[in-house]
């Protein structure tokens, strides 16, 4: 079944691995014996049939606007170089890519520090293919709260409704994974498109910041917008989330990893967010961002871009129709296209 998945980091693991030197790092090859978690053998092999490429930079970079542009031309660079990939700016361009066998592959800038308060950076993003922009990463910015820091402007400025306003005419999605409950709600005050989360998971049940509260899961259904549920394993369960709020205390992070395995975690686990979604704000209003390469550990059996597959069959075990798992793997990612760009 064809997946289209909200959120990927390779862009940045090639940065820091590689220098964005193709030469390096053949992905049409299976990379899985060197850390990745990405490469065309697995993408093709999970389903993956359309991907969010994330643009995105540390927010501790010098200069996020230059290693933004960097980045997104990397990302150009691989669909040039892979005969597998086709640029999409549209879901008629996803459609038109899955008609020559191609993975469709889209852009999204994971955080409001790479346009530096600049709503020309914005448009120029946009022209270069960037077709989300999420608000903040986990540190506020001028003009947007963070979901992983200390409040400070109450979710939004007026610049930062502006930006809002400003994606909404460029026809660029608002993501609202990162951003505190109190952004979440200024921006889809002010937004026209649907609610849109690249990679959050529900806070109903992990109560971690980064996740998406009931309130705004009504507000995804009342805009036919999108959850697309994230794998990340602190955003699943609480054993998970209080693990890695402990790992962050630690000062020697490397000794106490040895002696403190994260608690078990599985495909399962995924999978009741996605129900918890469904179950919540509609099954026409949940899809799939697993933030691959974006963590360096996963759930068991989802440790890859391979495994999609397994999802879908837990899914099934729990008496899903085709039809509601086509809309989660792609059909509702599609309709929000659609709408937003």
């Amino acid at each position: 079944m064809d997946i289209i998945d909200g959120h990927n980091d390779l862009a940045w693991q090639l940065r820091v691995r590689h220098g964005y030197d193709p030469d390096l790092c053949d992905l049409a090859v299976d990379q899985a014996g060197t850390g990745l978690q990405t490469d065309l053998p697995r993408l093709r092999a999970g389903g993956v049939a359309a991907q969010f490429w994330s643009v995105w930079v540390d927010q501790d970079v010098p200069d996020p606007v230059t290693a933004t542009l960097e980045q997104v031309d990397a990302v150009h660079a691989l669909i040039r170089r892979y005969d597998d990939l086709e640029l999409a700016t549209t879901a008629a361009d996803v459609e038109r890519a899955w008609e020559r066998g191609r993975i469709a592959s889209l852009m999204g800038a994971e955080g409001g520090h790479q346009i530096d308060s600049s709503l020309g950076v914005l448009r120029m993003l946009h022209r270069l293919g960037v077709r989300y922009l999420t608000l903040t990463h986990i540190r506020n910015i001028p003009w947007a709260d963070s979901a992983t820091d200390e409040p400070v402007v109450g979710g939004l400025t007026e610049f930062g409704h502006d930006v809002v306003r400003e994606l909404n005419r460029l026809r660029m999605m608002v993501d609202l994974s990162h951003v505190a409950p109190s952004t979440m709600h200024a921006a889809l005050d002010t937004s026209s498109a649907p609610a849109f989360f690249s990679h959050s998971s529900a806070r109903g049940l992990c109560d971690h910041p980064r996740n998406v509260p009931d309130d705004v899961l009504g507000r995804v259904r009342d805009t036919e917008g999108l959850v697309m549920v994230t794998f990340v394993p602190w955003f699943l369960t609480e054993e998970c989330r209080a693990w890695a709020d402990e790992k962050d205390k630690q000062d020697d992070v490397e000794g106490w990893l040895l002696a403190n395995t994260l608690p078990p975690v599985g495909v399962a686990d995924v999978a009741d967010h996605v129900e918890y979604v469904r179950e919540v704000a509609g099954v026409a209003h949940v899809g799939l961002g697993g933030d691959y390469d974006g963590v360096e550990v996963l759930p068991s059996g989802l440790e890859d871009v391979a495994g999609y597959p397994r999802l879908l069959d837990e899914l099934r075990r729990r008496r899903w129709s085709e039809a509601d798992l086509a809309a989660l793997a792609h059909g509702n990612a599609l309709r929000v296209m659609r709408a937003s760009l």
